[in-house]
């Protein structure tokens, strides 16, 4: 009987990515709606793409089956 393939995390594999280093990229939080209250320096501070914390990094490769 062949060994069961690890399958990716559909969702996750769409809001998390790898950058060129192997470090866990994401989306800030806060950067979808209500723009109009927020400074313009805040929204493009927003805009930049964070890494994954050190305590969710092991979930995160799990669920992209890394």
């Amino acid at each position: 009987m062949p060994k069961q393939k690890m399958k990716t995390h559909k969702t996750a594999a769409k809001r998390f990515a790898l950058s060129g280093k192997g470090k866990l990229i994401c989306r800030n939080a806060a950067n979808s709606h209500m723009f109009l209250h927020k400074s313009g320096s805040r929204k493009r501070r927003l805009e930049i793409e964070k890494e994954v914390d050190k305590g969710n990094r092991w979930r995160m490769k799990r669920l992209l089956g890394i």
